[in-house]
């Protein structure tokens, strides 16, 4: 593996639903302390600031850390545990699964179940089987026996799911590349800004893990109190359209087709001087550039955008298929065109033409 896979496996497989990132920043923190200033606001998201050639305009790299999962609801007086959805899924995908119980005594594994097919009446068997009908069966027998392991309400469920390079090694499969692709990219982009390598950047760049991204964009709205951001750029996976079913009306966005420009969503549209600057600097770097149009939801922008008077926000995403799912897969080139993509278009970001962007 080289430093880069390294990193992917690291980080999707750290665990890290909604509200409980810890294990997640660790690694970014790991990977940036000797590089950067490190903070943390007081919802948990992460933030490493690097200082260039000028303290503004304040440029901020955001991908969150959070993975869609579960949480312990209740315990059943048979032994099997109850949850709630951390985070948007579709329950066509769980069944069968195997996840992890994030405990005050140490992980306890289990496997998402229902009643059994063999046991269904006609009607149900041409049903999907609901989140609501279904449990995690831990090996218990009884409530006693999940109180002994530490199981309790309130408890962290995360899907299990290892990072692996595919046959075709440009390919990547693993849990959480929604959105630890994005935090990944921030990470190194920060990284490569503060190499004498790169020759300097005339800004102040920060590397943001946000926190409860799946369950509202908390996190963004915090991080961007904290850094009062100038630019925001958001680092994000996106919906690849190459799979069976969709149309290409609904998305052109493929796999090995370059990054994406997120041109709409349910809750923000880009500046589109910062837009155009995005496609102006993929142009010159001749790196393949896909557009998006998300109508059915939206990213971390939504909040950063918001920002006191307003911020300057775009999207760039790495098409990935079976996001929000516990295996996802991604194509090493969009990754590394992405963060070539993101880190010339900070180095482009200086105080002139930040301040043209609002003209």
């Amino acid at each position: 593996m080289d430093q880069t896979e390294r990193l992917l496996k690291e980080i999707t497989e750290a665990s890290g639903v909604p509200g409980y990132e810890g294990d997640v920043r660790a690694v970014m923190r790991r990977h940036l302390k000797d590089v950067a200033v490190l903070e943390q606001d007081r919802m948990g998201s992460f933030i490493a600031k690097h200082v260039g050639d000028s303290e503004r305009p304040r440029v901020m790299l955001a991908g969150h850390m959070d993975e869609v999962g579960f949480m312990v609801k209740l315990v059943t007086k048979e032994g099997f545990i109850k949850f709630v959805p951390l985070g948007g899924w579709w329950d066509q995908v769980l069944l069968g699964h195997r996840v992890t119980i994030k405990t005050t005594k140490g992980d306890v594994v289990g496997v998402l179940g229902a009643k059994p097919p063999h046991m269904l009446e006609a009607d149900e068997e041409k049903k999907v089987v609901e989140k609501k009908d279904m449990y995690i069966d831990v090996g218990a027998c009884s409530e006693d026996e999940i109180r002994e392991m530490g199981v309790r309400p309130g408890d962290p469920i995360v899907p299990v799911s290892e990072f692996a390079v595919m046959t075709n090694p440009r390919f990547y499969l693993s849990k959480a590349f929604d959105d630890r692709a994005g935090c990944a990219l921030a990470l190194q982009a920060l990284r490569q800004l503060a190499s004498p390598a790169s020759q300097g950047h005339a800004n102040t760049v920060y590397a943001v893990g946000t926190v409860q991204e799946e369950v509202g964009s908390r996190g963004a709205k915090t991080s961007a109190f904290a850094i009062n951001p100038d630019v925001g750029i958001v680092l994000e996976v996106d919906i690849a359209g190459d799979v069976p079913g969709i149309k290409p009306e609904d998305t052109a966005v493929k796999m090995g087709g370059g990054p994406s420009l997120l041109v709409y969503d349910a809750r923000m549209i880009p500046n589109l001087k910062l837009r155009d600057l995005v496609i102006a600097t993929a142009e010159e770097l001749e790196i393949p550039l896909q557009f998006s149009a998300v109508t059915g939801g939206s990213t971390d922008g939504a909040q950063i955008h918001l920002h006191n008077e307003g911020v300057p926000t775009v999207v760039v995403g790495v098409p990935s298929r079976h996001i929000h799912s516990h295996n996802a897969i991604l194509c090493r080139d969009d990754y590394d065109w992405a963060l070539r993509l993101v880190v010339e278009l900070v180095k482009r970001l200086d105080s002139e033409t930040v301040a043209g962007l609002l003209v």
